[in-house]
């Protein structure tokens, strides 16, 4: 289904570590046609290292995010099809850097020089039609991880996902500059529950039109 063919969207799907994004770019990608741009995540060269030490990789790791992430955009911008990506790059520094410098796993100097990096970058990239923001709590993204058993995970600390929620949650509420959809995907099996995704679809859809 190509509903945006004459007006092509950006969206970007936003959401914690296990809560879902990639099945959902995947199925949201093939209902509306879109490209879909995914995290690099399986071929990251410092991931296993960063969740066995964070505090010496977390630099390096964001670092990395930050770079893929902003050639992903880039091309997506300059893309004449219609994008929908597989986490945002303003979730590099509102989230995850941001909580890795609170808990001292980053230093004041990595943290200024990142965030310094991330303004000048961004000047440059154009703002999403829209970010879905996936929802769930830390015991169900816990359950997922468990369940989808990449062995670099399994190291991930429950604590460190909470606080990654609750940033999520403060960040969320306090974007203003661009339309925001959220969806609680606590019961929501989105390969059974086939009524509520037709119900997402149209959501998206709907905030969509009011934003062009």
């Amino acid at each position: 289904m190509n509903t945006f063919e004459n007006n092509p969207p950006f969206i970007g799907v936003a959401g914690n570590i296990g809560v879902g994004k990639t099945t959902f770019t995947e199925i949201v990608a093939k209902y509306f046609g879109l490209k879909e741009y995914y995290e690099s995540v399986i071929d990251n060269p410092y991931l296993e290292d960063f969740y066995g030490d964070m505090g010496r990789w977390s630099f390096n790791l964001q670092i990395y995010f930050l770079h893929h992430r902003f050639s992903g955009h880039i091309e997506m911008s300059n893309s004449s099809k219609g994008v929908i990506q597989d986490r945002t790059i303003y979730e590099d520094v509102e989230i995850f850097a941001r909580n890795l410098y609170e808990m001292k796993f980053m230093s004041q100097r990595d943290w200024d020089t990142y965030c310094d990096l991330f303004s000048n970058m961004v000047r440059f990239l154009k703002k999403p039609d829209l970010i879905i923001y996936l929802q769930a709590k830390t015991n169900v993204l816990i359950s997922r991880i468990e369940n989808r058993n990449r062995d670099f995970e399994q190291k991930i600390d429950a604590e460190y996902l909470h606080r990654l929620n609750l940033s999520y949650e403060k960040w969320i509420h306090e974007i203003t500059n661009i339309p925001v959809l959220v969806i609680d995907t606590n019961e929501f099996n989105i390969f059974k529950d086939s009524e509520k995704l037709d119900k997402i679809f149209q959501q998206i859809e709907l905030k969509l039109s009011e934003s062009k």
